[in-house]
């Protein structure tokens, strides 16, 4: 009980002294406000730039023919060509994998080509990929106009096409494209979406200057110099953290479909699209660790404070203490009024900074993204104990010199 009657003397020794509560609890409040709010930003940051990365690609990785464009030497020393992904083996793959990611198989069936109207004509800039039911989502290509490839469309190879916006402002400027027939290749394609412009990337136009067809027509048409089709394969998971397992997998799986033998390289490479991720998180551990370093240092000051309001608490209430003492109060239990004093004090100071921080934080992470509201609750938790910590140290030291004082000199005081 006599803990308990200690808590209540606490809280009434606060609610007394309204005003220097208030401006106590303030100086923690703001301390608590810089630790969360910066640490809740970068979580709010993070996560909102992890959805902008995910849309882009960071919970996906790409499987390639090794070497790439491979001619077989450079500088004079002879390279090995591997062979390229066949149709049959991206399908293999893709039946295999498509029970824990979503797989989509496309080929680069032409570059530089010259894509006509009935009245007009492109620049030989335009580049032509034959893709799949998934190719559109996976690449995060949304459509302005029209419609996606129907499931009659891709198993019979029908000439329809959806082409990049600046192909549509070049051919049809004044009309929608979309029912409209484009020539290229030496076939005629009817246009049934239009993609939403993506603008420049590195110069080359992106999706701007793409025309996507069904992967069965890619297949139909003629490559030239007798080159053989080669196919890309992307796989894209909805949980990110699993992109490591899941590319081990796929490893394990490509190799058997390769036949690539035990102890042998693979014939193929894979590359994970997450490196902006990467570095995300490099940068977001940095900006952690000087949020906490700032809001350390503001706290500290913040304890210093704490700890002079309560000495000077103690001199007022001097007299107080003595009577207390004469009534048989012992020194543990002046010591431990004054630590709860502090304890609640910071603990009604922490809870007020930590709603500023958490809004504050959400606040600034606003301004660069659209993001969901973040509520951090491991920092909550570090900074009700950082509270608690404070508290102790520093109502300790008041604590035990008014623990201290003779009974007699107190009653003493004026």
């Amino acid at each position: 009980m006599n803990l308990l009657e200690n808590i209540r003397e606490g809280l009434r020794a606060i609610k007394s002294n309204l005003l220097r509560t208030v401006l106590t609890g303030l100086i923690i409040s703001i301390g608590i406000m810089s630790l969360v709010g910066i640490l809740t930003a970068v979580d709010s940051m993070k996560h909102s730039l992890n959805q902008t990365f995910s849309s882009l690609g960071a919970n996906s990785f790409d499987i390639r023919k090794k070497g790439g464009n491979n001619r077989g030497s450079q500088r004079g020393r002879v390279e090995k060509v591997y062979p390229a992904i066949t149709y049959d083996q991206a399908r293999q793959y893709k039946s295999l994998m498509e029970k824990d990611a979503r797989v989509s198989l496309s080929a680069f069936v032409s570059g530089a080509t010259v894509v006509k109207s009935a009245t007009d004509k492109t620049n030989p800039n335009i580049s032509v990929i034959a893709g799949d039911e998934f190719y559109l989502q996976n690449q995060n290509m949304n459509l302005e106009r029209g419609r996606a490839f129907s499931a009659f469309e891709l198993e019979n190879g029908s000439n329809v096409a959806i082409v990049g916006k600046e192909i549509t402002e070049k051919l049809f400027p004044k009309t929608d494209p979309v029912g409209e027939y484009i020539s290229l290749l030496g076939r005629r394609f009817k246009i049934i979406g239009q993609l939403e412009k993506q603008g420049s990337s590195m110069g080359g136009g992106g999706a701007d200057r793409r025309i996507i067809i069904p992967l069965e027509t890619g297949r139909q048409i003629p490559q030239t110099n007798n080159a053989v089709l080669t196919y890309d394969i992307k796989t894209a998971i909805s949980k990110p953290e699993e992109l490591t397992y899941v590319m081990g997998e796929a490893t394990g799986i490509m190799r058997n479909v390769r036949q690539d033998g035990l102890g042998k390289e693979e014939s193929f490479e894979i590359r994970r699209s997450d490196s902006l991720m990467q570095s995300l998180n490099e940068i977001s551990g940095y900006l952690k660790i000087g949020g906490f370093v700032i809001g350390f240092i503001t706290l500290l000051g913040a304890s210093v404070g704490l700890m002079n309001i309560m000495m000077v608490s103690v001199n007022e209430r001097t007299r107080e203490i003595g009577v207390r003492k004469a009534l048989g109060a012992t020194s543990l239990q002046i010591r431990q009024q004054f630590l709860i004093e502090a304890i609640v004090i910071c603990l009604l100071g922490g809870i007020t900074g930590i709603i500023l921080g958490i809004i504050m934080g959400n606040g600034i992470a606003a301004l660069i993204g659209e993001g969901g509201f973040i509520v951090p609750w491991l920092w909550v938790i570090v900074g009700l104990t950082i509270c608690v910590v404070v508290g102790v140290i520093s109502g300790y030291y008041p604590a035990y010199k008014a623990s201290k004082l003779d009974p007699i000199e107190s009653l003493r005081y004026e």
